[in-house]
């Protein structure tokens, strides 16, 4: 396809960029301590490290990490909310030579166990919040190391005794465990600073992040992002983006969980290359205490999922806050919504930017040019460095401004999936990925995504797919089967609605949302069961969702 596009970038952003620039991440942090070093970095709960602060407790975890048998290239999961160890433990586990798997804390035990097996994780980094779920699965895992930390950790005296004293005591927020064999996780940040860090070599094409993603077959997949698969994301959407940024000074606010791709790129790395100030929200479903926590800082850049976005514009206070230091917001993870986006300009006076990306892609394949004025409805501009072809079902490339499938070719996508060829095989195509998302563009070169992956659910930007819940959901003796499709919610734009053929003529609603709840995270929970005599198939029988949703 011809990159028209281009053509309407701004004047100061580049067509290509250099995904060999930096050897690795770590080079881009490294960069970041020397010209950053005494300003603040990460901000969490009142309490704020500097980029000095942060490069000296990383290389103390990465010592630590060196010192106890890991070796490089070892995975080392980490299963926590926002929080200032995040940061420290990401970046001692890179600087260590390691790959870090990030891990959804509300992961039920089944959920923790596919994904640290298949990642063959050495060790894991846990809020003792969720211990409890990694006790019931430890065993049958890979796992020597478990470091535990508390939610208030890195928080100075007497505000750490306060902080975990309620979340254990008072909230009883920590549900009891037994892991004799763990490590405070401060203990060996503590114990790191009279250890020897070996800087290791680390090149692009080093595994940084097993990062997992839904499947069609059920199965989460680890897709391997390299080194050079997360710089070359960096130089694109930062190459889009530092047009508008003030480098140093702007404050992003990371309500996003770290764990999730879009917040882990477009926070955790890009405003840390930036040199900015990163405000970490740790528990942004709490709109009160999060549009408080807004009010102390001149936030100037916020990216969330829409559900973010339309709760605050819902939430008393928010329309009250000062904005004369906001530049955008910045949608991903599912689509805006144009009420949503047209109201959130009104009320704060700067445009409401949305993104298109995918894991598989580091995630960022296209981003709305920061200059628009209004929400156009658009995913924006491929981002420099990236071929885009959409194709109509026999492979042809169609006209312009029809609809096709969405081809990807970039230095941003992955390796593949963790030991799975077959899977890899089928997404990967002589260097194209293919999304399974429907597209079309415009003369301009502006895309729009017209359609979803025929089956797949998004829950307030996660990924759930059908084949995973109709198999939990058969787990249940009363169950002969079940289909799951995605129905629109206002709040978080798709909710799982399942269809269950029963056995057990006794069998509820109530029965099979219970039976999911032990199985699956909360966003991937039914919402809606509906009882049927016999599920719609085709002639080789297989169950037609679309008909069901329709």
């Amino acid at each position: 396809m011809d990159k028209t596009w281009l053509e309407h970038y701004d004047p100061r952003v580049n067509a290509e960029i250099d995904p060999d620039l930096y050897s690795s991440v770590v080079d881009i942090f490294e960069q970041s301590v020397k010209n950053y070093g005494d300003s603040t970095a990460y901000i969490n709960m009142g309490h704020q490290i500097s980029f000095n602060e942060l490069n000296q407790l990383s290389a103390q975890f990465a010592a630590y990490l060196q010192n106890s048998g890991f070796n490089k290239g070892d995975a080392i999961a980490i299963m926590m909310p926002n929080l200032l160890q995040y940061p420290v433990a990401m970046f001692g586990i890179l600087r260590a030579g390691l790959v870090v798997v990030n891990v959804n804390p509300l992961y039920t035990a089944r959920e923790l166990k596919h994904q640290l097996k298949d990642s063959d994780a050495k060790g894991i980094v846990i809020v003792e919040n969720f211990a409890c779920t990694l006790e019931e699965v430890v065993a049958d895992t890979a796992i020597k190391h478990v470091f535990l930390t508390a939610l208030g950790d890195m928080l100075p005296v007497p505000k750490r005794w306060v902080v975990n004293l309620v979340v254990k005591h008072v909230k009883k927020m920590v549900p009891s465990f037994s892991l004799p064999s763990s490590t405070p996780f401060m203990k060996a940040v503590n114990e790191g600073e009279n250890l020897t860090f070996n800087k290791p070599q680390i090149s692009g094409e080093d595994l940084a992040f097993l990062q997992y993603t839904g499947g069609t077959t059920g199965v989460s997949k680890g897709a391997m992002l390299t080194h050079r698969n997360m710089i070359a994301n960096l130089e694109q959407v930062s190459g889009i983006l530092e047009t508008v940024i003030d480098k140093g000074k702007d404050l992003v606010v990371t309500a996003l969980p770290l764990y999730h791709i879009f917040a882990l790129l477009a926070n955790g790395l890009l405003f840390l290359k930036y040199g900015c100030p990163n405000l970490l929200i740790t528990n942004p479903r709490d709109m009160p205490a999060f549009i408080k926590e807004l009010n102390k800082y001149p936030f100037a850049v916020l990216p969330g999922v829409n559900t973010l976005f339309n709760g605050l514009l819902n939430t008393p206070g928010f329309s009250e806050l000062d904005f004369s230091k906001f530049k955008f917001g910045l949608g991903g993870g599912m689509a805006v919504q144009r009420p949503v986006a047209e109201k959130w300009q009104k009320v704060t006076g700067s445009v409401l930017l949305e993104g298109y990306g995918l894991t598989e892609c580091s995630p960022v394949v296209a981003v709305t040019p920061p200059q628009i004025e209004e929400y156009k409805g658009t995913i924006g501009f491929p981002v420099p460095s990236t071929d885009i072809k959409l194709l109509d079902e026999d492979g042809h490339e169609v006209d312009k401004g029809e609809p096709g499938e969405l081809w990807v070719k970039g230095p941003q996508v992955m390796r593949g999936y963790l030991n799975r060829e077959e899977a890899t095989n089928e997404i990967l195509k002589d260097g194209w990925l293919a999304t399974g998302d429907i597209a079309r563009v415009d003369e301009q070169g502006y895309f729009y995504i017209v359609d979803r992956k025929k089956d797949m659910i998004l829950v307030s930007g996660f990924n759930v797919f059908p084949n995973e819940i109709e198999e939990v959901a058969a787990m249940h003796d009363g169950v002969v089967e079940a289909a799951a499709v995605g129905v629109p919610h206002d709040v978080s734009g798709e909710v799982v609605k399942l269809f269950v053929v029963k056995k057990d003529n006794s069998l509820t609603a109530e029965d099979i949302i219970a039976h999911c709840r032990k199985h699956l995270t909360g966003y991937k929970i039914p919402k809606q069961v509906v009882f049927k005599d016999e599920l719609p198939k085709t002639n080789v029988g297989k169950i037609l969702r679309r008909e069901l949703r329709d």
